[in-house]
């Protein structure tokens, strides 16, 4: 399924954090204003680096021996400390769409037909995920912004040439600076015209700059660059705002470009695959992001048998007058098995981001801190290796069914972790025996 992947994050390396503006409320283009672009083309040659380096830490919110340590692969799983490179989504953050049209073609939609591809289904993907903490509020252009150079100048590709790339950041920041207030964002959403015929599809992406660019007297430190058709990917924008959370690529890329993209996770995250029939981020995502309380998390440290009673991960915390317990009980299990990887455990079924799935139970996965972006950081563990579920439905059928059932039991491959669906409670809790050692 190559053609549906137009994902990808190409940021590289991390830089500081910037102060963040105080959310502004909804709104559409600001006056334009005459304003010059602070940009050095240093910082746009480093848009194809390679080198890695981690980010800058903050203090240490996630404590416990299952916190595995952040490391210097790109977009670690680390969760010990938060990545200082990257705005944390625990509050409202705004979000500028940029609309860019080009000489060589005459847009045949409207910017706000665009911003409704997007919105407010990005907004409440977030909202249900992050179970209300987090709010991500667009701010959509209402018109064109036309780039000085016709689309199909600018090469644009998935694997892009840095100076072609480079060349339509410049050109785009400088076209939208004297209509955008920059200072007023967090986020930095470019949308080309999707019908010009330089447009790519392929190359959605988030781009990270290793010197910031300037305008407005802010620091831009990414863009995200969206080259969608209309209609565009389900669930794009979500992915590649996962990106710029420091959230890596799920998904496996063959090195011919063919074949099953979707072999490492399936459809079980949306930094995995943006089609998938249970797109909700896991747990461990979750808890890297701040969604989850640390009393929602059970770090499983001792030999023999532990119970627990894993709450739904889509079930939102429960609201004033509902049931006591609903939503708020233990989303994640976690069991270490060596200095960076560990074994998770969470229970999915029909609801919130993931009403599609056709399977539900107890989704048990491997996490590996010290594995980058696209190279398996997470890996679902299936429970039936067998089978398959969900065909003509399923991005990667053969993990669809990989949860452990009721009344069933899985050994975890390589370790000595032994996983049993006991029973369900009758909040449609899981109640489950994991044994170890």
């Amino acid at each position: 399924m190559a053609n549906a992947h137009s994902l990808g994050g190409v940021s590289r390396i991390p830089l500081p954090e910037v102060d963040l503006p105080r959310p502004q409320p909804l709104g559409g283009v600001d006056k334009p204003r005459l304003r010059t672009v602070a940009a050095a083309l240093t910082a746009l040659t480093a848009l194809a680096a390679t080198g890695l380096v981690a980010g800058p830490a903050v203090a240490a919110p996630y404590a416990g021996p299952c916190a595995l340590e952040r490391t210097p692969a790109h977009h670690s799983e680390g969760l010990d400390t938060w990545n200082a490179a990257y705005p944390r989504p625990r509050r409202t953050l705004d979000a500028v769409m940029v609309f860019l049209s080009f000489p060589d073609s005459r847009p045949l939609t409207t910017p706000a037909e665009l911003t409704a591809d997007y919105f407010p289904a990005t907004s409440r993907f977030f909202d249900r995920a992050s179970y209300g903490k987090f709010h991500l509020v667009p701010h959509p252009q209402r018109e064109w912004i036309e780039m000085p150079q016709d689309s199909t100048s600018y090469a644009i590709q998935r694997d892009w040439n840095a100076a072609n790339r480079s060349a339509y950041l410049r050109d785009a920041l400088k076209a939208a600076d004297a209509h955008t207030d920059f200072s007023k964002y967090d986020i930095v959403y470019f949308v080309a015209d999707p019908d010009a015929p330089g447009v790519d599809s392929d190359a959605t992406k988030v781009v990270n700059f290793d010197r910031p660019m300037r305008a407005d007297g802010t620091d831009i430190r990414r863009i995200v660059t969206v080259f969608e058709q209309h209609p565009p990917d389900r669930n794009v924008l979500a992915h590649e705002t996962g990106h710029v959370f420091d959230l890596p690529d799920l998904y496996h890329r063959p090195s011919d470009g063919k074949g099953d993209w979707d072999t490492y996770v399936g459809d079980w995250d949306v930094m995995g695959s943006q089609f998938g029939l249970a797109p909700d981020f896991f747990g461990w995502h979750k808890w890297k992001l701040g969604w989850l309380d640390p009393r929602q998390v059970a770090c499983v440290t001792r030999t023999g048998v532990t119970r627990l009673t894993l709450e739904p991960l889509s079930t939102a915390p429960r609201a004033a007058g509902a049931p006591f317990g609903t939503g708020g009980g233990t989303k994640l299990a976690v069991v270490r098995t060596g200095p960076s990887s560990a074994v998770a455990l969470e229970a999915r079924g029909a609801g919130g981001n993931d009403s599609a799935t056709c399977t539900q139970g107890v989704l048990a996965y491997r996490i590996r801190s010290d594995s980058s972006s696209g190279g398996g950081p997470v890996q679902v563990l299936d429970a039936h290796p067998d089978s398959e579920a969900c065909y003509g439905d399923s991005v990667y059928p053969p993990l669809a069914d990989a949860p452990v059932g009721l009344g069933e039991s899985f050994t975890v491959p390589g370790e000595k972790i032994r996983i049993e669906a006991e029973d369900r409670t009758a909040s449609g809790a899981w109640t489950v025996k994991v044994t170890t050692g």
